[in-house]
C-alpha cells in the first residue's frame, strides 16, 4: 500500500509539474502585458507538433530538435504575437475587450493551422524529452519559478516589470521601455508553453483540439494564485496533481465510483470552476469590443440575397444537401450569441455546452431515458429540451451579474469545460444513445425545410429582442452598464434574461444539429467549438443577424469544401486583426472602399446659388424659436449686457442670481421626498473613504459637495446613487430606507444621476438614449419629446450619440435623467468639458429645476459654478464633512 501511495504521488507530481509550468507562463505573461493568454495551450500544442516534425518526420537528433523548438521557435512565436498582434492593441490603450478577442483569435488560428498542416487526427508517437519519472519535471518547474522570482525581486529588469504592472503609462514616463518588458514577457510565456507541450505530448494524445484544451484546463492554478503569486501557483498545481492521482485509489463501487472517477480525472476542471465562479475575479473592465460605435444600416437587398442563398440548397442532392442541413442549425446557435454577446454585451465562451445539452436532452427524451419524463416524439422532445436547458443559462448568467471582463470570460469558459467533461464524455449519459429525425422530415430536403422554418422563428425572436424597449435596454447595458442602471434598466435581471434566452436558442440549434447528424456527437459541442463560435460571431458582426447567418455558412462551407481547419484559421486571422482594424471588418471595408466612392459636387450654378443664400440677410427670430430652450437659456448669458458675468456662475458678491421661470411640471417641494444620508461609513482595504458622513438633499434647493481629490466626494456620490453600499449608516428617501436598494430601483423611486465621465449609449440615437430613461414611466413618449425640446436636442433626435461635442452629449445625458421625471437629481461634475457659455446655460437650467421643486445634489470642482448655483455647500476632506452652510459663507471661508 505504501508503494502504491508513493507511485501515485510521483505520478501526481508529474502532472502537477506540467500544470505548474503552465501557471508560471500565464502569470508572467499577464504580469508583463496584462493579457490572459487564452492561446497558451495552442502554443504548447504547436511546439509539441514542431518537435515531433523535427524528430519523427525529419529525423533530427532529439537534443538539437528540442533546443530549436524551445529556444528559438517557442520564444519566436511569443515575440511574433507581441509584435504583430498585441503591441498594436497596447498602442490603442490596451483595451481588455480587444486583447481577449485577439487572444482567442490566436488560439483558433493555431488550432486551425495545425489541423491544416498535420491533420485533425491524434498522434501517439511524440518524442519523450525527459524521463518518465517526475523529478526532472518537478525540478524544472521549481527552478523556473525560483528563477523568475529572483529575477523580478533582485534585478533591474524585475523592477521595471513591477513598475509596468503597477502603472504602464507612468512607467513609460519614467523612461522604462514597456514594449521591451512586454516582449520579454511574451517570449518567456511562450517558452513555458512550449516546454509544457513537449513534456505532455508523450503521455497524452497529440491532436490540434484536445491538447490545447487540456493545457487551458489548468489555468485554474494561475487564477487561484490571483495571476500574481508564483509560489501559490506551483503549490496549487502540485497539490491538485497529487490529489487527482490519489483519488484513483478509491473504489466505493456503483454510481459513486463512476462519479468519483470522473471527478478524479477532472480535478483541474473542478478547480477551474471553483476558482472562476467563487474566487475574486481578475479584470473588471468590460470585455467586449464594439465592431462599430454607431448602428450600421443593412445594405439594400441584403435580406433578399440571404433568403435566396438559404433556399438554393433545396436544389442540391446527395452529400451536398447533407452538409447544407448543418447551416441553419449552426445559424440558430450563433443567433444565441447575437442575443448574449452582440446585443447584451456579455461574454459567453460556453454556448457549446448549451447546444450540446439541447442535443443530449432531445436524444434522451426521444429514447425515454430522461429521468421523470416519458418517451416523446422528436419535435415535442426538442421543445421540451429547450425548456429544460433555458433555465440552465443562469449557470453563466449569475456570474455575469457581478463579474466583467476576464473574470466573466473564465467563468463562462469554465462552465463550458465542466459540462463537456462531466456530461458529454461520460458513458452513463451518452452510451448507446441514438437520435433520428422527426416523422415526415426524414429526408435531407424535408428536414432542411423544417430547419428553415425554425430558423425563421428564431430570427423573428432575435429581431424582436433587438427592437423596442427591450432592445434599447440591452443596447444601453452593452454600451454603458452603469449608465443603463442609472436610467432605470434592471441590469441584473436583464443579464439573466439574455443568458436564459441565449441558452434556449443554443439548445434549439444543438438539437437541430444532432437530428441533422442523426446522432449525438460529443465532439461537435466541445469547448473549442465554443471559442470558435464566439470568435466568429465577434469578428463577423456580433450585433448583426446577417452576421450570424454569414458565420454559419462560412464555418460549414469552408470545412466541407476544403481541409478541416480552414474555417478556424480564417476566423482566427480575422480575430487577431482587431489590433490593426479596431472598428472591425465592416469599418475596414468601408475605409478601403472610401477612395472609390465619388463625393457629390455642386455645379458652378449650384455654387453661385449657395453663395447667394449665404450672403442673404438673416431674418431675426425670437431666441426661444431660434435655439430652443437651451439656446434661450444660453442667450441669457451671452447678451450684450454681459449678464453671464453678473448673474451667472461666476458671481462672487453673495447676491442670488435671478432665476428664470421654471418649466412647469406641476411639482411643489415636498419634505417626504428629501434624500438623507445618516452616519455613512465605508472602508476599502483598511482605508476609510467615508467616516460618519451625514447630509440632507431637500427639495427645491441645490446642495453642493466640494473638496480636494481623494476627499471622498465620489464615494459619497456613489453611495447615494446606489452603485456602492456603505459598511454602516442609512440612506433614506423620505420615510423609505433605500440603503440596500440597487441603482436602477433608486431611479424608479424618483432619483436620477449623471456621470463625471460621459455615460451615453453610442449605438443608440439621441432620442433612443433619452427614451431609455423614460421607458420605466407612464407617458414616456411625451416625456422624451419634452426633454428633447428642453435641452434643444430635437434637431439631433435621429443622430447616433457619437462624434458629437461634449456639450451635446452632456445635454443628452441630462435629458435622459430628466425624462424619467425624477424628484431628486444627482450631478457628478456636470460642467466637465463644457465651455463658459455652456456652463452658464447649465447653471440657469439647474436653478430653474430647483425653483420647480426638484432636489439637486452637485459634486463639482468649479467653485465659481457652485457659488452662483448652490444654496447649501458641504466641504469634504479625508472622508468627512468638515464644514457646511450657505454657499456664500462656506466658500468665503474656503478662500
Amino acid at each position: 500500500m505504501a508503494s502504491l501511495s508513493y507511485d501515485l504521488t510521483l505520478a501526481g507530481l508529474s502532472v502537477g509539474s506540467a500544470a505548474a509550468l503552465t501557471g508560471i507562463g500565464l502569470i508572467v505573461t499577464h504580469r508583463a502585458t496584462g493579457v490572459l493568454n487564452f492561446a497558451h495551450g495552442a502554443v504548447a500544442m504547436l511546439c509539441a507538433y514542431v518537435l515531433r516534425q523535427l524528430t519523427v518526420e525529419w529525423h533530427w537528433p532529439l537534443p538539437l530538435a528540442a533546443s530549436v523548438t524551445l529556444l528559438l521557435v517557442a520564444p519566436g512565436v511569443g515575440l511574433l504575437l507581441d509584435r504583430a498582434v498585441f503591441r498594436p492593441l497596447a498602442v490603442l490603450g490596451g483595451d481588455p475587450a480587444r486583447t481577449l478577442v485577439a487572444s482567442i483569435g490566436v488560439f483558433v488560428l493555431l488550432v486551425g493551422g495545425a489541423a491544416l498542416l498535420w491533420g485533425p487526427g491524434a498522434r501517439d508517437d511524440a518524442p519523450e524529452l525527459l524521463p518518465a519519472e517526475p523529478w526532472a519535471q518537478l525540478c524544472a518547474a521549481v527552478a523556473l519559478a525560483a528563477a523568475v522570482g529572483a529575477l523580478t525581486r533582485w534585478t533591474r529588469f524585475g523592477g521595471e516589470l513591477r513598475a509596468v504592472v503597477d502603472n504602464r503609462r507612468l512607467a513609460v514616463l519614467s523612461g522604462i521601455d514597456a514594449d521591451r518588458v512586454a516582449a520579454a514577457g511574451w517570449a518567456f510565456g511562450s517558452f513555458t508553453a512550449g516546454l509544457t507541450g513537449v513534456l505532455l505530448a508523450p503521455y497524452v494524445r497529440l491532436d490540434p483540439y484536445g491538447m490545447p484544451l487540456l493545457v487551458m484546463e489548468v489555468v485554474a492554478v494561475a487564477v487561484i494564485a490571483g495571476m500574481r503569486s508564483l509560489p501559490v501557483a506551483v503549490a496549487a498545481a502540485l497539490c491538485l496533481g497529487v490529489a487527482q492521482s490519489q483519488l484513483t485509489r478509491l473504489h466505493p463501487g456503483g454510481l459513486p465510483e463512476q462519479l468519483l472517477q470522473t471527478a478524479g480525472a477532472n480535478l483541474f476542471v473542478i478547480a477551474l470552476l471553483v476558482a472562476a465562479l467563487l474566487l475574486p475575479g481578475i479584470g473588471s473592465k468590460d470585455a467586449l469590443p464594439r465592431t462599430a460605435t454607431a448602428r450600421v444600416p443593412t445594405p439594400p437587398g441584403a435580406w433578399t440575397v440571404a433568403a435566396v442563398l438559404f433556399l438554393i440548397p433545396l436544389g442540391f442532392a446527395g452529400s451536398d444537401l447533407t452538409t447544407a442541413v448543418q447551416v441553419p442549425a449552426l445559424a440558430v446557435i450563433l443567433l444565441s450569441l447575437v442575443v448574449v454577446t452582440g446585443r447584451g454585451g456579455q461574454i459567453s465562451l460556453g454556448q457549446a455546452a448549451y447546444a450540446g445539452l439541447g442535443a443530449l436532452f432531445t436524444a434522451l427524451l426521444t429514447a425515454g431515458r430522461f429521468p421523470g419524463l416519458p418517451e416523446l416524439p422528436h419535435l415535442p422532445a426538442l421543445a421540451v429540451a429547450v425548456l429544460l436547458v433555458a433555465p440552465l443559462g443562469v449557470l453563466t448568467g449569475w456570474p455575469a451579474i457581478s463579474r466583467h471582463g476576464l473574470a466573466l470570460a473564465l467563468a463562462t469558459f469554465a462552465v463550458g469545460v465542466g459540462v463537456s467533461r462531466f456530461v458529454f464524455t461520460q458513458p452513463y449519459a451518452t452510451s448507446g444513445l441514438t437520435l433520428d429525425r422527426p416523422a415526415g422530415f426524414t429526408s435531407d430536403r424535408t428536414y432542411y425545410v423544417l430547419e428553415l422554418a425554425l430558423l425563421t422563428a428564431s430570427l423573428l425572436l432575435v429581431v424582436a429582442l433587438r427592437r423596442g424597449r427591450t432592445g434599447r435596454a440591452l443596447a444601453a447595458m452593452r454600451d454603458h452598464e452603469a449608465g443603463a442602471a442609472a436610467a432605470g434598466v434592471p441590469v441584473p435581471a436583464l443579464k439573466l434574461a439574455a443568458f436564459v434566452t441565449g441558452a434556449a436558442l443554443a439548445a434549439l440549434g444543438g438539437g437541430m444539429l444532432a437530428m441533422g447528424h442523426r446522432a449525438f456527437d460529443a465532439g461537435a459541442y466541445d469547448p473549442v467549438r465554443g471559442l470558435l463560435w464566439f470568435a466568429a460571431i465577434t469578428v463577423l458582426g456580433s450585433d448583426s443577424v446577417l452576421g450570424a447567418l454569414t458565420a454559419a455558412a462560412l464555418l460549414v462551407g469552408l470545412d466541407a469544401g476544403t481541409r478541416g481547419g480552414s474555417a478556424a484559421a480564417l476566423i482566427g486571422l480575422l480575430a487577431i486583426l482587431t489590433g490593426r482594424f479596431p472598428g472591425g471588418p465592416y469599418e475596414a471595408l468601408r475605409a478601403a472602399t472610401r477612395h472609390f466612392i465619388r463625393t457629390p459636387r455642386l455645379t458652378p450654378t449650384g455654387m453661385r446659388a449657395r453663395e447667394s443664400l449665404r450672403s442673404a440677410p438673416a431674418v431675426p427670430q425670437p431666441p426661444s424659436r431660434r435655439k430652443g430652450t437651451w439656446g434661450f437659456l444660453r442667450a441669457q448669458h451671452s447678451g450684450s449686457d454681459d449678464r453671464a458675468h453678473t448673474n451667472g456662475p461666476h458671481r462672487r458678491d453673495g447676491e442670488r442670481a435671478d432665476t428664470p421661470a421654471a418649466p412647469h411640471r406641476g411639482r411643489t417641494p415636498r419634505e417626504g421626498s428629501t434624500l438623507n444620508a445618516q452616519h455613512l461609513t465605508l472602508t476599502y482595504d483598511g482605508f476609510t473613504a467615508l467616516n460618519d458622513v451625514s447630509l440632507s438633499v431637500p427639495p427645491g434647493q441645490v446642495t453642493a459637495i466640494v473638496g480636494p481629490n481623494g476627499a471622498g466626494k465620489s464615494t459619497l456620490f456613489h453611495c447615494l446613487a446606489g452603485t456602492l453600499r456603505p459598511d454602516s449608516g442609512r440612506i433614506t428617501l423620505g420615510t423609505r430606507d433605500i440603503t440596500t436598494l440597487p441603482a436602477h430601483a433608486r431611479t424608479r423611486a424618483g432619483t436620477a444621476r449623471t456621470f463625471q465621465q460621459l455615460a451615453v449609449f453610442p449605438s443608440l440615437t439621441i432620442a433612443e438614449n433619452i427614451q431609455v430613461g423614460a421607458d420605466h414611466r407612464i407617458g414616456r413618449h411625451t416625456a422624451v419629446a419634452q426633454a428633447l425640446r428642453l435641452l434643444d436636442l430635437t434637431p439631433l433626435r435621429t443622430h447616433p450619440a457619437t462624434d458629437l461635442s461634449t456639450g451635446t452629449l452632456r445635454r443628452t445625458e441630462l435629458a435622459r435623467a430628466l425624462a424619467g421625471d425624477p424628484h431628486t437629481l444627482l450631478l457628478d461634475e456636470p460642467a466637465a468639458g463644457l465651455d463658459a457659455a455652456e456652463v452658464a446655460a447649465l447653471a440657469t437650467l439647474l436653478r430653474a429645476l430647483a425653483a420647480d421643486g426638484m432636489a439637486l445634489l452637485v459634486v463639482e470642482h468649479d467653485l465659481d459654478l457652485v457659488a452662483g448655483l448652490a444654496d447649501t455647500v458641504h466641504v469634504m476632506a479625508a472622508g468627512r464633512i468638515v464644514t457646511s452652510g450657505p454657499a456664500d459663507q462656506v466658500l468665503e471661508e474656503a478662500h
